[in-house]
């Protein structure tokens, strides 16, 4: 295998599923999301808006998983779950609302296997809220650990290319935004009962003492603090989930003991305008790591029906 394909292990710091974790803070950027997927992934990964660091979900499938364990994610976008999860030897499945990612998560996963992935993976096309009605009712209690993101919003990291009135953005949305099933294009609330109809059907198909692993990151809205992250603890819960963990992904690379931020063009734009106008805004340099376990049997009548 190539070495820019090998498994992320310097990226995240593991540990087993037999104890404890040392860290809280996950190194997941020490290198950048381009140069994690070079070679691993297929060109069209790209435009995706809002990918996944390859290295948060490999960290998070050798910490709660072992090799042959079954790995889902009811939102896989370009199956980056899914590809880490075959390449760690573990078998995954995956579920995605637009054809447009379901094909190219398909062809990442038929990638990894030309890369010798040994695990298994397929991905199944349709509405993550209606979970157990999309997966063969023998998924259910078979899932070790589930690992995804919910959207931020209809529009969100995209791409740049400059231009003779300025830079432009493109790639940064999830589809035109005329089909209102999409949870990127509903509000909190609309966000939030959805997501928790998902950990629902997730809550069936995790064996006792299964793991749901959820990356979420606050966002603003004209001017105001969305808070998505306590939002999906809240969904969590609704769906008889335990929240067991709360950790932090870095988006920024550690060195000599300080934070190297990589900020997008719009990112910092949208700081240097913040300042500007007198709010004293940030750079966000981490995704927040919600962690479940399934600690009850599953309540009769609960889910996503």
């Amino acid at each position: 295998m190539p070495a820019q394909d090998t498994q992320h292990h310097d990226d995240a710091h593991r540990h087993t599923p037999d104890g404890p974790g040392d860290l809280s803070v996950w190194a997941t950027a020490q290198r950048t999301g381009p140069v994690q997927r070079r070679g691993r992934y297929v060109p069209e990964s790209v435009k995706h808006p809002a990918r996944m660091l390859p290295a948060i979900a490999a960290h998070a499938v050798h910490a709660y998983t072992r090799p042959g364990d079954l790995v889902l994610d009811p939102m896989c976008g370009i199956g980056t779950t899914l590809v880490e999860a075959v390449h760690a030897g573990r078998d995954a499945i995956g579920v995605e609302y637009e054809p447009r990612w379901s094909n190219i998560a398909d062809a990442n996963i038929t990638h990894a296997h030309h890369q010798g992935a040994t695990g298994r993976a397929s991905v199944v096309r349709g509405d993550a809220t209606r979970l157990r009605h999309l997966l063969p009712a023998a998924l259910t209690g078979q899932v070790a650990l589930v690992v995804t993101s919910p959207p931020y919003g209809p529009t969100v990291h995209g791409l740049v290319r400059p231009g003779v009135d300025g830079v432009t953005k493109f790639d940064n949305a999830y589809n035109d935004g005329t089909d209102k099933g999409n949870l990127a294009y509903r509000d909190l609330t609309g966000l939030t009962d959805g997501f928790a109809h998902i950990l629902s059907g997730c809550a069936t198909l995790l064996r006792p003492g299964g793991t749901v692993v959820v990356t979420a990151r606050p966002w603003r809205k004209n001017g105001h603090l969305v808070d998505l992250p306590s939002a999906v603890i809240a969904a969590g819960v609704r769906a008889g989930l335990t929240p067991t963990e709360r950790c932090v992904a870095l988006l920024a690379a550690v060195r000599d003991g300080h934070l190297v931020a990589r900020p997008s063009f719009f990112q910092l734009q949208a700081i240097r305008k913040a300042r500007t106008a007198g709010t004293p805004l940030h750079l966000i340099t981490h995704e927040d790591v919600l962690i479940f376990t399934k600690t009850q049997p599953d309540a009769p009548g609960a889910a996503d029906d």
